[in-house]
């Protein structure tokens, strides 16, 4: 299934619209998608072709969990806040919203008892995102209903528009949804949800599987597979994937039974978002095995796992960084500086830290920068690059960070 954005939401409803209204737009469509199915929930997959990937999962979220046993209380709050902040830019990212990452760091460290000074102030879309990511992953065995689904999604939208237009909050669609591409004429219809009046009943089901699940059902598998099943469905007027895929970290919060997540899985998906597209049309023009999509979707956790092991060694290293400097005099606008160098990683800031960047960074005036920069190249915190006079700029003495 293509993202919202691929068409625009607008777009859409008023296509759909005359097409459903005055016959204006006529779409041949023979083929069944997984809802017209009459047993479509009744999924099915091929157990042994699940067998490889799923062990390979279940084997990196060990190696994760024991890294994470092995850290201390703030550097856990730490792993934990870095990765809240990257869910909740990836999903975002995912449907094409590009959100601030100093207001969603802000909002994040208020919510975990942070610090967040000199942080913008989040705007109530960000604080919505944050909310409905926790309250998944905080409250993961609590009931999951329609009026928490249709919360989550009132929370993406707290001014009841999507961009520019105008959108149903806190309640089901009212239209036919269809996603579309191509001009007006030859319309290419990619998928098509069930309709409007069927979706009390369809959602219902859907939390009846989810508060009563089958017996032994995997909880992977189970995330998987309500991710489908709600972008299926495609309840909402907009937000769908982002509700969907919370859903599937729910999912994954209560097989860990942890109420803190360390991976991100809309981190992985937003780095491979066309596959992940393509196994979604795949199984929903499918007629009820989705073997293939679960096979993708643990893959795709396995990966996420990897990465977070990384980030969880980069929190590592910023912890004995600060442990190795602790009796070194600093100011807070070097602090600052630092701490920025650290997340961004040994090759993550380009171009390294100069005076103008390190103004722009900390709101001060070049003299001062100058001063602090100079006061840092002398303990030993920063190391000069080849450049020299007013080019010169600075890379971290990366020999604290070492463990």
């Amino acid at each position: 299934m293509l993202p919202d954005e691929a068409v625009g939401l607008q777009m859409k409803r008023l296509w759909c619209t005359i097409a459903s209204k005055s016959g204006a737009i006529v779409v041949e469509n023979t083929r069944k998608y997984l809802w017209q199915h009459s047993s479509w929930t009744d999924f099915q997959w091929d157990s042994s072709a699940l067998l490889e990937v799923h062990g390979h999962c279940r084997f990196e979220q060990g190696l994760l969990r024991a890294q994470v046993e092995a850290l201390g209380l703030e550097e856990r709050l730490e792993a934990q806040a870095e990765v809240l902040v990257e869910e909740a830019l990836k999903t975002s990212a995912i449907e094409g919203e590009i959100l601030d990452p100093q207001q969603v760091r802000s909002s994040v460290a208020r919510r975990l008892g942070l610090p967040d000074a000199g942080l913008r102030q989040p705007e109530r879309t960000v604080e919505g995102l944050v909310d409905i990511l926790l309250d998944a992953t905080q409250y993961h065995d609590a009931p999951l209903t329609a009026d928490r689904l249709k919360g989550w999604q009132a929370a993406l939208f707290p001014t009841g528009y999507s961009g520019m237009y105008k959108i149903i909050t806190g309640d089901w669609r009212q239209d036919v949804m269809q996603v579309v591409s191509g001009p007006v004429g030859r319309e290419k219809v990619h998928y098509e949800a069930p309709r409007a009046d069927q979706l009390d009943q369809q959602v219902q089901t859907l939390l009846g599987w989810w508060n009563a699940p089958p017996k032994g059902l995997d909880g992977l598998l189970r995330a998987g597979i309500a991710h489908l099943w709600l972008v299926t469905l495609h309840p909402f007027d907009d937000g769908n994937g982002r509700v969907g895929r919370t859903l599937a970290e729910m999912a994954l919060a209560a097989d860990e039974q942890l109420a803190t997540r360390y991976y991100s899985l809309s981190g992985q998906i937003m780095a491979e978002r066309d596959v992940y597209y393509d196994a979604l049309q795949t199984a929903q023009q499918g007629s009820g095995d989705i073997t293939e999509w679960l096979q993708w979707f643990m893959a795709c956790l396995c990966r996420s796992m990897q990465n977070s092991r990384d980030l969880i060694g980069r929190v590592l290293r910023k912890a004995h960084f600060w442990q190795q400097v602790r009796k070194i005099s600093l100011n807070p606008r070097q602090q600052k500086a630092l701490n920025k160098l650290l997340d961004a990683g040994e090759d993550g800031f380009e171009g390294g830290l100069n005076n103008n960047k390190y103004c722009n960074l900390t709101k001060t005036n070049r003299t001062t920068a100058f001063r602090d920069l100079a006061d840092l190249v002398e303990k030993g915190l920063l190391v000069p690059r080849e450049a020299k006079g007013r080019s010169v700029s600075y890379d971290l003495n990366w020999r604290f960070a070492e463990t």
